[in-house]
């Protein structure tokens, strides 16, 4: 990569994290369908949402609060407030009855499908003018993107 594609992409990338840690797609959800949720609940519901890492590990309260980026306590009770609204559950482990892990109500489900709506069409209104093989190639680099930065 070139020292001015590098140097577009780091102040893009600066650029789209501020616009997600203002949480305008979070707080346009929540306005959108009327959800009484803090966008905080949101990001845990998205978060158990996706599941695991791998095979045989389930979703636990220090899983979330490291996909997050906080402590064991405020993770600890930002995942209590989802359980409180009713988007997330506590079930008993199937691999170890003392160890408890999280899944998805349906009202947890209906939520996940509203915000990914909400986002979608956000999306949607940014790629307003590219074509369909804009939209793969920019969906097909940006996962290539991902992965090789979070592996």
């Amino acid at each position: 990569m070139t020292d001015e594609a590098l140097d577009a992409v780091e102040r893009n990338m600066v650029k789209l994290r501020r616009g997600m840690s203002r949480q305008r797609l979070g707080r346009a959800a929540i306005r959108d369908h009327n959800l009484p949720v803090d966008v905080q609940v949101l990001h845990v519901v998205d978060v158990v949402d996706e599941g695991p890492d791998g095979p045989g590990q389930e979703m636990s309260v220090g899983l979330v609060a490291t996909r997050l980026g906080v402590d064991a306590s405020r993770g600890s009770r930002i995942v209590a407030e989802a359980v409180k609204s009713g988007y997330v559950r506590r079930v008993a482990s199937q691999e170890d009855g003392r160890r408890i892990h999280l899944e998805l109500t349906p009202a947890g489900r209906s939520v996940v499908e509203a915000t990914r709506r909400t986002r979608q069409e956000h999306f949607a209104k940014a790629m307003g003018d590219w074509s369909g093989a804009e939209r793969a190639e920019f969906a097909r680099l940006l996962a290539r993107f991902v992965d090789a930065y979070e592996g």
